[in-house]
């Protein structure tokens, strides 16, 4: 699945780079269409990834001062998602 997806955004990302010719572009969007659902590929959120990394990386995050407020209020639902029911 996960190679699908990034045959998916290498299209997606033709289609929406200055440099490629439109036929390629009209070639990517075909494709998009006919094997990819118009582009709708799902992904599974943490397929593979370590937990523990997960919730640090979420937590450097909520704390860096470059993190928009609306990133830090995702990465804490994400956070709260994560931790375990007692």
């Amino acid at each position: 699945m996960e190679d699908r997806s990034n045959q998916a955004r290498g299209y997606k990302a033709a289609i929406s780079n200055p440099n490629v010719s439109d036929e390629a572009k009209q070639h990517a969007q075909k494709v998009l269409d006919t094997e990819f659902s118009g582009g709708n590929v799902s992904v599974t959120d943490e397929g593979g990834k370590d937990p523990g990394n997960v919730a640090r990386g979420l937590k450097a995050s909520i704390t860096n001062p470059n993190v928009s407020d609306n990133a830090k209020e995702e990465a804490k639902e994400r956070l709260e998602d994560m931790a375990p029911e007692e």
